[in-house]
């Protein structure tokens, strides 16, 4: 078993992202679909680099269990 991180594995199985993804608004954070603590918002910020476009990201850490996702809000996926 990962230490810091109970319930098996370290990472957010990809039916755990959709639950999160569906679970998502702008109002407040989804829920840990693990341990039920409410996610953190983290925004992740950056340019375009020249690439035509600015993506606007956040970043979901759960305070819990300390898991996180990547969260894009434009496209409303993880990444």
């Amino acid at each position: 078993m990962n230490e810091g991180q109970p319930g098996g594995e370290a990472q957010y199985t990809s039916a755990e992202v959709d639950q999160i993804r569906r679970a998502y608004c702008d109002e407040q954070p989804p829920d840990c679909p693990r341990c039920g603590h409410r996610l953190t918002r983290r925004p992740i910020g950056g340019g375009s680099f020249g690439l035509g476009y600015a993506r606007r990201r956040e970043w979901l850490i759960c305070p819990g269990c300390k898991r996180s996702a990547l969260f894009d809000l434009k496209r409303g996926t993880r990444n």
